[in-house]
């Protein structure tokens, strides 16, 4: 017999839907809602038992809920939803329970998706409305106008939740995890932790950072100490934990206004971005500080002011080299990090040699093949003493007194200027308090002369915006200047702080760049000179001329007196008596010693200065024999002298090693001499050539 045919009541569901699984699919936006919500997960684990009782079976019906508690906003990470996908994809499904439409996808691109995979592969759809066949037209309709209403309920949800907490962040009262040394007290006010360990150690961390000048600097001085931590979330909730302080949680510190006391609301945003693999991703990023849509200053005590935060906030910028700042760094270079190649324009670098002095290089140019002729190597010790000398005597009481006096007026002709934007702005808020007279004393029922009065109040109340708005812009300007005692102290006490012992290079850096914007290396024709340009924070620009130190070549170069000298007497002395008469006349070698017979002996070969004739009477060189006086046995072919010796493989300069041949006289028979050769205190090698 044939097995019965499984039918359901429903007209929509077939056999051929009942042959297939029905998945019902749970999920929960959060991890509260499966907390607090659990009616709620038990109306969708019983939509098991409503597909049982349309037709399936029992075995027949699988429950996928690997999404509880997680947002059906992207399928992104929904491990669940795309395990139903796939199924629907590979025909396996034939229905999908759902207690309403929006647990299946809050995107209307996610669930548009799945409702034509089921279209395609006829799998049923089954929320507490109804059953829906993606195969009719009605239905299709229907299911995508409950999508488009589920996405629009997110967006209404969402504008209602985010409106509730930006009005009550508006009065300061939106209450979030605050950092650690901040805590909430009973009547919900923030307050300074009154532990006393966690108060010292945040503090710290800002006097270190004043001390230092860097967040690594900060975790250095913060060595071997703990350092305390708020936990939020978890076992640990609310308790205080120690650890090490890192250099994240340093700039975490000093950026938090917080600590300023400053009560602050939408500093970070998430935003949704598309990767290069065509995934979405959603980061967190934060904002500007002019895009921070809630600021309240002064809302709690703090540890700073928020004048010492904002300096924080510009020193840290200033430490970030990614962005081309060239912070002060700790070698002894002066001019590390604002120093230019006038040559090719680019910043130049500084090396350090292993005999520790430091030098200054236009590497990058030469790296990328851009170097000019212009562009050089300066020891920085030459350069560095020559900006310095030029800061302290900038600094002298002269030139402090000249500057009061510039800026004296310069601080007069800007008074002059802000009392004139006082007094438009009194004269724009008089014309603007007159035209609202006008406009009260009107009567209501003259329209036509109320509207007049109204538009030229409005204008009135524009132009006083504006001269407002000039006048505080033109105070903003106004830098104040600092009492001329303090200057004069400051200069008398300059010179001595410059060159104590205690001073770092840091520090010296970081009074140079307190007056000086940049260094710049200027194109020099004369190679034993450095021309240096010079450009002060208030714009003024000079140049320096200075001389270069020699190079060990230089140094080392033996005296122009003495290579005269020996010129002059060489070719008559020898090298025993050349070097006494030097050492009498007080000549020294390059390096510094007396001169000897070597070394009158290699300053004779480098400058090939003649050495005194080296025979006696009656002695003669190789040649003048061979040439001339050597004559052949008269019963032999052969010649008296048959081969001559090679010359030296290793020397100075090969010369060919002569042979002396002395005549006897009374029998007419040469006799060789062969002299010792020269000593130039090396050692040479000679290959014989005769056979």
């Amino acid at each position: 017999m044939n097995a019965p045919v499984t039918r359901s009541a429903h007209p929509k569901i077939t056999s051929s839907h009942l042959d297939r699984v029905a998945i019902v699919y749970v999920r929960q936006s959060t991890l509260a809602q499966v907390r607090d919500n659990t009616e709620s997960t038990a109306r969708q684990y019983a939509l098991a038992d409503q597909a049982v009782r349309l037709g399936w079976r029992r075995a027949s019906v699988e429950v996928i809920d690997a999404d509880l508690g997680l947002s059906g906003r992207s399928a992104e990470h929904r491990a669940g939803f795309r395990e139903l996908v796939g199924q629907v994809c590979e025909g396996r499904v034939g229905a999908i329970l759902g207690l309403e439409i929006s647990r299946l996808a809050r995107s209307s691109a996610d669930l548009s998706r799945l409702l034509e995979l089921a279209r395609l592969t006829d799998t049923l759809v089954i929320d507490a409305d109804g059953v829906y066949d993606l195969g009719d037209f009605n239905d299709r309709l229907l299911l995508g106008l409950k999508g488009t209403m589920s996405e629009a309920e997110l967006h209404v949800l969402a504008g209602r939740l985010q409106g509730a907490k930006r009005a009550a962040a508006q009065r300061g009262e939106l209450r979030f995890p605050l950092p650690v040394g901040l805590v909430y007290d009973d009547d919900g006010a923030t307050v300074i932790d009154p532990d006393q360990e966690v108060q010292s150690a945040v503090a710290d961390v800002f006097a270190s950072f004043r001390t230092t000048g860097s967040a690594y600097g900060v975790v250095a001085a913060f060595k071997g100490r703990r350092f305390p931590l708020r936990a939020y979330g978890g076992i640990w909730a609310g308790q205080l934990r120690w650890g090490r302080l890192t250099h994240s949680r340093v700039l975490g510190i000093l950026s938090n206004p917080a600590y300023a006391g400053c009560y602050v609301f939408g500093r970070f945003r998430s935003r949704r971005m598309v990767r290069p693999d065509a995934t979405v991703a959603t980061t967190t990023v934060e904002l500007p500080r002019a895009q921070w849509p809630v600021v309240i200053h002064d809302h709690h005590p703090g540890f700073i002011c928020w004048d010492d935060y904002l300096a924080n906030e510009a020193r840290l910028a200033a430490n970030t080299t990614n962005q081309g700042a060239r912070p002060p760094r700790e070698g002894v270079a002066l001019c590390q990090g604002i120093l230019i190649c006038g040559g090719c324009g680019r910043p130049m670098s500084t090396r350090y040699h292993r005999d520790g002095h430091a030098a200054y290089e236009c590497a990058a140019s030469r790296a990328d093949q851009m170097a000019t002729p212009d562009c050089r190597s300066v020891r920085a010790a030459t350069l560095d003493d020559a900006v310095a000398e030029r800061l302290l005597a900038a600094l002298n009481p002269q030139e402090v007194a000249l500057a009061l006096a510039a800026a004296t007026e310069v601080a007069d002709r800007r008074a002059r200027v802000s009392r004139a934007a006082e007094l438009a702005t009194e004269r724009a808020r008089y014309q603007a308090e007159r035209a609202e007279r006008a406009f009260v004393a009107c009567e209501p029922e003259n329209r036509l002369v109320a509207r007049s009065l109204e538009a030229r109040w409005e204008a009135k109340l524009v132009a006083q915006a504006e001269a407002e708005q000039a006048l505080a812009a033109t105070q903003a300007q106004l830098a104040p200047l600092p009492e001329p005692a303090e200057l004069h102290a400051l200069t008398s006490d300059l010179p001595r702080l410059w060159h104590a012992p205690t001073t770092s290079a840091k520090d010296r850096k970081r009074m140079l760049r307190t007056l000086i914007a940049d260094v710049t290396v200027l194109p020099e024709p004369d190679r034993a000179k450095l021309r240096v340009g010079i450009r002060w924070h208030s714009g003024a620009t000079e140049e320096l001329l200075t001389g270069r130190r020699p190079s060990a070549v230089q140094t080392r170069r033996t005296p122009d007196g003495v290579i005269q000298l020996l010129r002059r007497l060489g070719p008559q002395r020898t090298d025993a008596e050349l070097a006494d008469e030097l050492n009498q006349t007080g000549y020294l070698t390059g390096s510094g010693r007396a001169f000897d017979v070597k070394a009158v002996r290699w300053l004779r070969h480098i400058h090939h200065v003649p050495a005194p004739a080296p025979f006696a009477t009656g002695e003669l060189s190789a040649p003048q024999p061979a040439a001339g006086a050597c004559h052949s046995h008269p019963r032999s072919r052969r010649p008296a002298v048959r081969r001559w010796p090679t010359r030296p493989t290793s020397s100075p300069q090969p010369q060919p090693l002569l042979q002396e041949v002395q005549f006897e006289a009374s029998v007419g028979t040469p006799r060789i001499l062969t002299p010792r050769p020269p000593d130039f205190g090396i050692s040479t090698a000679f290959t014989g050539g005769g056979k």
